[in-house]
């Protein structure tokens, strides 16, 4: 389910169904690294809606938490337990956060949910065939993370 007022109407009459988060995280930058920012956040993006069209009634697709990639990096932490302490309190099991940005490497034991690091793909220079057979192969590999957690 998306975070879209018909998906969040579903959710909350199935609340007891629907035990995961994912939140895609993004950085943004203004500088020099402006395209490779936008080229991960299209990538995560994709991923992400992918992962949602596979698992629609079991998980909830959060929009993206995103901050700006020179700030500093303890208050965006912090800005990020803040939304997991407030999803947890949602009843939500499994929380998972998926980025391309290497420096939630580490972060990654402060955070109560699963961080999923991704180098991100060029996709534009692809057709749209081959971004959709790239993302699903993606896809596919985190499939079996996600149910191996679920039936864990």
């Amino acid at each position: 389910m998306k975070w879209i007022p018909q998906d969040i109407e579903t959710y909350l009459n199935a609340k007891e169904y629907v035990d995961t988060a994912i939140i895609p995280i993004y950085s943004i930058s203004f500088e020099g690294e402006m395209k490779q920012s936008a080229s991960a956040s299209e990538f995560i993006s994709l991923l992400t809606n992918q992962i949602e069209r596979q698992f629609t009634g079991r998980l909830l697709l959060f929009p993206p938490f995103t901050y700006l990639k020179n700030e500093n990096s303890e208050k965006v932490l912090n800005d990020l337990l803040t939304w997991e302490e407030n999803i947890i309190k949602g009843d939500f099991k499994h929380i998972y956060y998926i980025t391309s940005d290497i420096e939630w490497k580490a972060h990654e034991e402060k955070l109560g949910g699963s961080l999923i690091w991704l180098p991100s793909l060029l996709l534009e220079q692809m057709s749209e065939s081959q971004k959709v057979e790239m993302i699903n192969s993606q896809v596919k590999q985190l499939l079996s993370l996600f149910t191996q957690k679920w039936q864990g």
